[in-house]
């Protein structure tokens, strides 16, 4: 028989089980559940088998494929957690710069009630307004302005909710591999790049730490509301705002290394050539973040006391490098609660006091990080490009905020660049942040090598 008729009558399958039924099933051995079959049914599935691996490898090696399987979905789990959390860092930048013009546009009690606006979910006629509350009239845009910025807060706490159902998710089924297969605790231990033990475990405790304070941030809007933009709330709200950044960050960071450690160690390793090039300078990076901290609240105290036009030209203030200033009524923390501070309560020179503080707290803090920067430098290899310090963005971010600053006394804030100004303070906060996290993770590989070495 010719081979093209032998293949016309003998499928490719057929001439397996053919070729298998003629040497016999004594040549292969066979899987555990075949092993009381008789010699033709053997030989039929043996070849099969031969044919068609990929359809019976869940046959013969059950076990290991049902782990390979659960594995991939742990994996899927794993990178839509990192996909949420970017999408949640978007959002509260989203949500700070809502928060931001509204303030700007004096919108913040542009609905006197809250959760609601004027006892509606969405803004009213004015009409059921004004009977709602008749001392205080609707004004739609700023109206929305609140609404928009309420329910862009809202889908954050659900995303949060929505994060933390996903954790659990993930956490579980890790937990169910390792006692099905492995017979562990549940945690994996993964050795990355410079030798250190990296931790598998899905950061559970962050997602709960991520919706208290957010749980703490609704409670803040609602008392900016009820108390009529009270400064002290107001400063603690952005403050707030900026945490919950902060710890997205770290999160997406802590997400990202534990996910696949040994790719993140080794892009480490070629953006750094070395955990060594990295000083961590405790004290200065501690002395940084306590004044990138206070320039925060600086901000927010400016802002919510209206006195970001406090002083008229710079460098100097009202024409005099030094002038008249009231520096206990401008820090007095202890308000009055009942008035409204829509467009502040203090006098001038209470203002300027302030004003002139967060230009002082500027300066400190642009010092810091470009002592930061240069100690950096100098431990940097005589080759290394200067994108390797991770204290160049921090440096960068302040000094375009610094040109934000100058440039909305001179031109008379102006809204857009108030509001850009608000955003360099989220970017300066995220470049530092980063930079405080590369230097903790350099000095825990330097700490793992160490050990490394002495072993």
């Amino acid at each position: 028989m010719s081979r093209l008729a032998r293949q016309k009558r003998y499928p490719p399958r057929a001439c397996a089980v053919s070729r298998a039924r003629q040497r016999g099933a004594a040549l292969l051995p066979r899987p555990p559940f075949l092993r009381h079959a008789t010699t033709d049914e053997a030989s039929v599935a043996q070849a099969f088998s031969m044919a068609t691996p990929e359809l019976t490898s869940d046959l013969v090696h059950g076990p290991v494929s049902r782990q390979a399987a659960s594995r991939r979905g742990t994996s899927r789990l794993w990178r839509s957690s990192q996909r949420l959390v970017a999408s949640m860092l978007g959002l509260v930048i989203l949500v700070i710069g809502l928060g931001a013009w509204t303030r700007l546009v004096d919108a913040g009690l542009g609905c006197p009630d809250w959760p609601g606006c004027y006892g509606a979910l969405v803004v009213p006629d004015a009409q059921t307004a004004s009977l709602h509350s008749p001392h205080h009239p609707l004004e739609g845009y700023k109206a929305w302005a609140e609404m928009i910025h309420r329910y862009a807060a809202s889908l954050l706490g659900l995303a949060a909710i929505a994060l933390l159902a996903l954790g659990w998710r993930i956490r579980r089924r890790e937990a169910h591999q390792s006692q099905t297969f492995e017979g562990g605790s549940g945690e994996a231990k993964v050795t990355d790049h410079w030798g250190a033990q990296a931790r598998t475990r899905f950061p559970l405790a962050g997602c709960w730490l991520l919706l208290g304070m957010l749980l703490v941030q609704g409670a803040f809007g609602a008392f900016t509301v009820t108390l009529k933009l009270w400064p002290q709330v107001v400063t603690l709200h952005l403050l707030g705002g900026l945490s919950v950044l902060s710890l997205l960050l770290l999160l997406w960071l802590s997400l990202r290394r534990r996910a696949a450690p040994l790719t993140v160690a080794a892009e480490q390793h070629t953006a750094c050539a070395d955990a060594a090039h990295i000083r961590r300078q405790p004290w200065l990076a501690t002395l940084a973040a306590a004044l990138l901290l206070g320039q925060l609240a600086l901000g927010g105290w400016t802002s919510s006391n209206y006195a970001g036009l406090a002083c008229e030209g710079f460098p100097t203030c009202n024409g005099a490098a030094w002038p008249a200033m009231d520096w206990g009524e401008g820090f007095h923390l202890t308000q009055d609660v009942g008035p409204s501070y829509l467009h502040g309560q203090l006098h001038g020179e209470a203002r300027t006091a302030i004003h002139m503080a967060h230009r002082g707290g500027a300066v400190l803090l642009g010092a810091v990080l470009l002592a930061l920067y240069w100690r950096q430098r100098r431990h940097l290899p005589a080759r290394t490009p200067s994108p390797d310090n991770p204290w160049r963005w921090a440096l960068g971010c302040w000094l375009v905020q610094a040109g934000l600053g100058i440039a909305n006394v001179l031109w008379w804030l102006p809204l857009d660049l108030a509001l850009a100004h608000t955003l360099g303070a989220v970017a300066l906060t995220l470049a530092m942040v980063w930079a405080m996290d590369q230097m903790r993770q350099a000095a825990r590989h330097k700490r793992a090598s160490v050990s490394q070495a002495l072993a």
